[in-house]
Parts: structure tokens; C-alpha cells; sequence
């Protein structure tokens, strides 16, 4: 107990991990030549997770992968639901990566392969309409599809066939992103091998928009992060202009990400996300503005009796959530972690009772950490 309050500052709730993380020794997406062809930047995901992938590739297509791509994983320390608000967030990339190793080839067949299931290949024609696969074991190869989808049939760009086997250590349904990741780094792994010549955020939106084809309407928060993050730093990300703003961590300092063995679904039947960010929508429009970040606190609680109780709750949420993400990154800078954590605290009372996306099991961890480091930190879902 008294080395969890001397050694943990800042502490995070996850849907689905127990591991101590400190920030990836260099942010963003990164590349390098497959073993044997020559040297690179090195990427900064685990060698068994490019291992475990590169010996997939090797496996099922007899031969090296050309290139490595890995793109990492993320948690936010605050601004939750506000992305698709036009709002502020406050993420880190983290030191969990998807890994995309990649060779091109010279027809216009897409070969999709899963190393986190079975190395088993999934095939699709660039030269047709890309259509989502629809065997659920397939699932997953929706998000290379989408990502060829966007950038070949809405970008127009000279996409050609490839080789491609992904997997990665980001749990999945643990809210910290694997799918951006894997839009991320496969987004990135096309535009580099055929020169199409995106940048991070155009790769981000890429993905973003992928992820809305695959059935997630997503804001663009976890594949912006995934794309531009910083070692040692949090990422304020202002989701109107893409524009961002690094803040360090404060040295000592660390990130702990605690598992609450619960797992979510974004797309599907099953997520109440495209419902929230619905109800969001119906605020906004109450007050004649396009996204809830155009209403200050003052014009909301003065209009609660004109919404009806659940739409004025989740409207209450993103607006104060905004206005804490802005606090919190001042805080942060300052190395103000008294505050940090209050607002960190705040955060979570308001997805619970306002925007109502806890369980019971993750309230239970956070007053329990909560309760042993008092003032040293904060500690909230993410």
C-alpha cells in the first residue's frame, strides 16, 4: 500500500487490462524494414508481438514481409465522449501496439491475414466494389477493407494489391483502441508502400471514417492519438481543427492501467456509443448549433427545464467534460496533480450519473484506488 501511494500518481481504469505501462519510447507510427532488408527506424512495439507477426506472414506466404508497421494503443486521461463534440481530449499512446507487416504485389487482390486468429487469410478484389466480409469469424478484415475502401473508392488514390498480416498486444474490447490501432498502422502501411503520400492526420481520418463503415461512428480521437503521439507526453487534441498540443508527463509520474475483467463492444448491436453520440446530436440541435462544443454551461443549466431529463444529463457531461479537459491540461503542465486527479474524479461521477457508462465493477475500483492514494493522483474509467 504505502509503495502503491510513493510510486503510482496517476492511475487509469481500463475495460479490459491489468499491466503497469510507462508511454512508448517513441510516439506515433513507426516503420522499418522486415528482418533482412536493410535498416530503418525500428518500431517500438514488443519484439514477440513483430515476431508473432512476421512468422505468420512468413507461414502462410512462404516468404519475408517487405515492411513492419506498428501503431500503438491509447488511453485517455480525460475528455471522454467529447471527441464527436467537437470538443477537447487529453490521450496517451501507449506501449501496446497492432504490428502490420506488409509486401506489395503486382495484382489488385488485397490478401488479409489475422495472426491473433489462426494466421487464416481472407481475400478481396480492389478491381470490385469492396463490401464488408460477412462470416463473423471474418469480422476483423471489415477494418482493412474499410481503411482500402476509403482510400481507393472515396480518395480516388492508386491502391494496389498487397500481402498483409496484422495482430498486435492491445487487448481487444478494452478500451484502448485496438481498432484505430490497426486502422492506424495499416492506413500507413498503404500510403507508404504506394507512395500515396498521407499524412498522420490524413491517415487518422482514414481510419476514422473506416471505423464508421465497419458500424462505429466514431470521433477521431483514438486514431489521432495513435497516429501523432509523443513519448512521455499527453496529447491535448482540440477534435474541431485537428490541431494538438503536447504536455509532458510530469517526471516521476506514472500511468497504470487497472483491469476490471469487463469488456465493451463499440460496433454492434450490442454498444450504446452511436446512442450517446445521438443523444449529444439532440442536444446540439435544441440550441440551434451543429456540436454541444458551441454550449458554455451557463446557456445549458439556464435551458434544463426545455430538454427532457436524459438529454439534459448527457449534454451536461460533455460540457463540463470539456471545460475539465481544459483545466486538466493546464494542471498537467504545471505538474499540478492535486487538481489533475479532482478533475480526474469529476470526470468519472459525471460518465457515471450523467452520461451513465460505468459499471458497477469499475465504480468499485475506482473508490478503491481512489480511497489508497487520496490527493497523490487521480483515477477514473477511460
Amino acid at each position: 500500500r504505502d509503495r502503491l501511494v510513493a510510486e503510482v500518481a496517476m492511475l487509469r481504469i481500463s475495460l479490459f487490462l491489468a499491466a503497469l505501462l510507462g508511454l512508448c519510447s517513441a510516439g506515433g507510427v513507426l516503420s522499418k524494414m522486415a528482418p533482412g532488408k536493410g535498416s530503418g527506424q525500428g518500431t517500438c512495439a514488443a519484439d514477440h508481438t513483430v515476431g508473432k507477426v512476421t512468422d505468420c506472414f512468413s507461414a502462410t506466404f512462404g516468404e519475408e514481409p517487405q515492411y513492419v508497421f506498428a501503431a500503438p494503443g491509447r488511453v485517455n486521461l480525460i475528455g471522454e465522449h467529447t471527441d464527436y463534440n467537437d470538443g477537447f481530449v487529453m490521450p496517451c499512446a501507449i506501449d501496446f501496439h497492432m504490428v502490420c507487416a506488409v509486401s506489395p504485389t503486382d495484382d489488385t487482390t488485397i490478401t488479409a491475414v489475422a495472426a491473433d486468429f489462426d494466421c487464416k487469410p481472407n481475400k478481396f478484389d480492389l478491381s470490385e466494389p469492396i463490401v464488408k466480409a460477412e462470416a463473423k469469424e471474418d469480422f476483423w478484415s471489415n477494418y482493412v477493407r474499410g481503411v482500402c475502401k476509403v482510400l481507393k473508392e472515396d480518395k480516388g488514390l492508386p491502391l494496389k494489391g498487397a500481402k498483409i498480416v496484422i495482430g498486435g498486444d492491445v487487448p481487444q474490447g478494452a478500451g484502448l483502441s485496438s481498432s484505430a490501432a490497426l486502422e492506424v498502422s495499416v492506413g500507413t502501411a498503404l500510403s507508404s508502400i504506394f507512395k500515396l503520400g498521407l499524412g498522420p492526420k490524413e491517415v487518422a481520418l482514414t481510419g476514422q471514417k473506416a471505423e464508421h463503415w465497419v458500424g462505429c461512428n466514431c470521433g477521431i480521437m483514438d486514431q489521432l492519438i495513435s497516429a501523432c503521439g509523443h513519448a512521455d507526453h499527453s496529447l491535448l487534441i482540440d477534435c474541431r481543427d485537428l490541431s494538438t498540443y503536447s504536455v509532458k508527463i510530469p517526471k516521476g509520474f506514472s500511468i497504470v492501467i487497472v483491469n476490471s475483467n469487463f469488456k465493451h463492444e463499440l460496433a454492434g448491436l450490442d454498444s450504446e456509443y452511436n446512442q450517446r453520440r445521438s443523444q449529444c446530436e439532440e442536444a446540439a440541435q435544441h440550441f440551434g448549433v451543429s456540436h454541444l462544443r458551441d454550449v458554455t454551461a451557463e446557456t445549458l443549466f439556464k435551458a434544463e427545464a426545455e430538454l427532457d431529463p436524459v438529454t439534459f444529463k448527457r449534454a451536461r457531461h460533455v460540457v463540463t467534460e470539456n471545460d475539465r479537459t481544459e483545466a486538466a491540461r493546464k494542471a498537467l503542465e504545471s505538474g499540478d496533480m492535486v487538481t489533475m486527479g479532482r478533475l480526474m474524479g469529476e470526470s468519472h461521477v459525471s460518465m457515471r450519473d450523467d452520461f451513465e457508462i460505468t459499471v458497477p465493477p469499475i465504480d468499485a475500483l475506482v473508490d478503491i484506488i481512489g480511497n489508497v492514494i487520496g490527493a497523490e493522483g487521480g483515477v477514473r474509467m477511460t
